[in-house]
């Protein structure tokens, strides 16, 4: 993949498919912040990950759901490499439960740790991007945001919101060069689903014409396409790795 930016800031990069995008987005020359919220000892993995095999990275931990803390991340690491040219919100959580039960603030505390977070990091590049009139996000969102999900009204909430939030910013932030773009992952196999009960994977698989679970390295692998130059006319985008089961 050909780069014109030289770093990158993945959130929620200490496990599963962050931490495989991280390590992706590194083997292709970039440098890599890896946010983490709790997992420090992940993520200096993941940086030790990174740098055996030659590339760069920092570890940079901070809640993504923190505004002030999340644009102090932010201003460190332009401080530090004199630009921020990529972003990859993946941080989210799950609380899930039938909706008629669902307390408010259940369902708020994955809207602020999903959609509140994945705001304030397209605000602020766009902020910090529009100085060098250029930029790439990539944002995660989900299947679940395309077909909802019974018992996951405010995940699927969180993510269908994403993907309509990320078409406005595209629309904005054209004009300076600067894109972003959706990827919805369907099932993926990372430790969330490694402890599913195998008839229940069965069932899941049964509904993937591909007749399995994705890779976290095929999520990664379409986050760097839609970061790179290889993607340079794509915006506002929704980009759909999930086996064929939502088309």
């Amino acid at each position: 993949m050909k780069f014109t930016g030289n770093n990158v800031l993945v959130t929620g990069a200490s496990r599963g498919i962050g931490a495989e995008i991280a390590k992706g987005l590194a083997a292709m020359g970039l440098k890599v912040w890896v946010n983490f919220r709790s997992g420090e000892v992940e993520a200096n993995a993941v940086k030790a990950a990174i740098e055996a095999e030659g590339g760069k990275a920092e570890v940079i931990g901070f809640d993504v759901s923190d505004e002030d803390a999340f644009v102090a991340a932010m201003k460190s690491i332009v401080a530090a490499d004199g630009e921020l040219a990529y972003l990859v919100n993946n941080a989210g959580i799950t609380k899930d439960g039938l909706a008629m039960r669902m307390k408010s603030a259940q369902f708020m505390d994955v809207i602020e740790a999903n959609l509140k977070s994945t705001f304030i990091g397209c605000r602020e590049s766009l902020k910090v991007m529009r100085k060098k009139r250029f930029g790439s996000v990539v944002n995660i969102a989900s299947i679940v945001g395309e077909t909802g999900n019974a018992g996951q009204t405010n995940y699927a909430a969180s993510k269908g919101g994403t993907i309509a939030m990320t078409k406005s910013f595209a629309i904005e932030a054209a004009t300076s060069g600067i894109r972003y773009n959706t990827i919805t992952p369907g099932f993926i196999a990372t430790e969330m689903t490694n402890v599913l009960k195998d008839e229940v994977k069965d069932a899941f698989t049964a509904k993937i014409p591909m007749a399995r679970f994705g890779n976290p390295s095929e999520v990664a692998d379409a986050v760097a396409f839609l970061l790179s130059d290889h993607s340079s006319y794509i915006t506002g985008e929704t980009l759909k790795v999930n086996g064929g089961m939502f088309m």
